[in-house]
């Protein structure tokens, strides 16, 4: 299976290049933070979600006043044909355990399709975006395919098994696809259920950079909608989406 193909009718280069700038410097922002903060782990989390999400909000309603935006820190909308995605500390967690698989995430869905994305990567000192997406890698002969550190899901277990894949343990969403992206991992997976924020960014450079990416039945992902819900996805290399849908068919 094909990964989705963005739309002729897809954002200019100044949505992509925004997204980027911004993911860039909240991340910026988050490493400054977690250098000088006194905080515990669990307070800096907290401020960091914070600092980020205010950072991110009042830059999107300077540059873009007309479009509405979808935050995982509390600030919804019903969902919209043009909706930003941002998800202004992917990985609290690690963020405040002083890890660095943790991720900001400022994406562009339009008529549902992840359509602009960036995911910095602050504590490697990367941005990976739509503006210019890195080259496909070339897969792994042994499929290595990223988990939870914390709570891999069975599905991942079942699909590794399928495959004969190895199991990367790894903190963040962004982080796990990001490694797709850059060619550290061929695969990840996850049915447990997320939120649109939780991949939309992601998800949209992994399309642009010719990975495969879609509901584990193999249907589109789709964002902007009235609900956030987003069940269940795959990322991969696209020499392994067939086998892997295949894999994963009925198993949830």
């Amino acid at each position: 299976m094909r990964p989705i193909e963005l739309r002729e009718d897809a954002p200019a280069k100044p949505e992509h290049d925004a997204a980027t700038g911004l993911a860039r410097r909240a991340g910026a922002l988050l490493l400054d933070l977690r250098s000088r903060s006194p905080h515990s782990k669990r307070a800096l989390s907290d401020e960091g979600d914070r600092c980020s999400h205010e950072f991110l909000m009042a830059q999107l309603a300077t540059r873009f006043p007309q479009d509405p935006v979808r935050s995982e820190e509390g600030h919804d909308s019903p969902g919209a044909e043009r909706l930003w995605v941002i998800d202004p500390l992917d990985g609290s967690r690690e963020y405040g355990e002083g890890r660095e698989d943790w991720a900001v995430h400022v994406a562009l869905a339009e008529g549902g399709r992840p359509a602009v994305g960036a995911v910095a990567l602050p504590a490697r000192g990367m941005v990976l975006g739509t503006s210019e997406p890195p080259p496909l890698a070339e897969a792994a002969t042994v499929p290595r395919l990223v988990v939870s550190r914390s709570r891999p899901p069975a599905v991942a277990a079942g699909l590794a098994g399928r495959l004969g894949a190895i199991t990367v343990p790894m903190g963040s969403a962004g982080a796990k696809i990001a490694a797709v992206i850059l060619g550290e991992a061929e695969i990840y997976v996850h049915a447990g259920g997320q939120y649109e924020w939780d991949s939309a960014a992601p998800v949209a450079v992994a399309l642009s950079a010719g990975l495969h990416a879609s509901r584990i039945d193999g249907s589109p992902l789709r964002y902007g909608l009235p609900d956030p819900w987003l069940p269940d996805l795959l990322v991969c290399h696209p020499s392994l989406a067939d086998v892997a849908l295949a894999a994963l068919a009925g198993s949830v």
